[in-house]
């Protein structure tokens, strides 16, 4: 093996090679040992659902103190551990590849010279205890107010059409000649 990287250009010397496997371990090395040991054996007495949160307060508890939490976590990552994720992972956007895309109209461009000359519109999902509730809403970039939005249980088109029609009324209502003034 040293024969083929020193003619590679690496230069290493079989000398090396033997003093890497002679060297005696670090205490980083060894401690990390006997921790991943303790980490596995808590987490499967846990079902494998400890994740590191909830590992290092079981760490604490069996007596290992010392131990920092970020400690914690890089040990279960080497280990190949995670812990349980509650709920199932919402999909938001199933993008089409084969349709065409919308035309960029502003070129990156989300800074308005005036109320009501660009607005941008984006949905999101919030867990709640009955189940997913999405939230659309409409932001007038010039003043990066909400001007519409809208909120249901499920991701369809008159969620975010009800968002831009509060947006659409809110617009209208402003520019009326009363509220203008000049």
């Amino acid at each position: 093996m040293c024969r083929a990287l020193t003619g590679h250009g690496c230069g290493i010397h079989p000398s090396t090679y033997y003093a890497h496997h002679k060297a005696v371990p670090s205490a980083r090395a060894v401690r990390d040992a006997e921790l991943i040991a303790v980490i596995k054996e808590i987490h499967e007495e846990n079902y494998s659902v400890y994740g590191v949160r909830k590992m290092w307060a079981a760490l604490k508890r069996a007596g290992h103190t010392g131990v920092a939490r970020c400690t914690v976590a890089r040990l279960m990552r080497t280990a190949g551990l995670a812990g349980a994720v509650r709920g199932k992972k919402v999909v938001t956007t199933v993008s089409d590849k084969t349709a065409d895309r919308a035309p960029d109209l502003l070129n990156r461009a989300f800074v308005a010279t005036a109320p009501n000359r660009v607005w941008v519109a984006d949905f999101t999902y919030v867990g709640a205890w009955s189940g997913t509730v999405y939230v659309a809403f409409v932001v007038d970039t010039f003043s990066r107010a909400i001007v519409g939005w809208s909120a249901a249980t499920n991701k369809q088109t008159p969620l975010i059409l009800s968002a831009l029609e509060m947006g659409c009324g809110a617009a209208n209502a402003t520019d009326s000649p009363s509220f203008q003034g000049s």
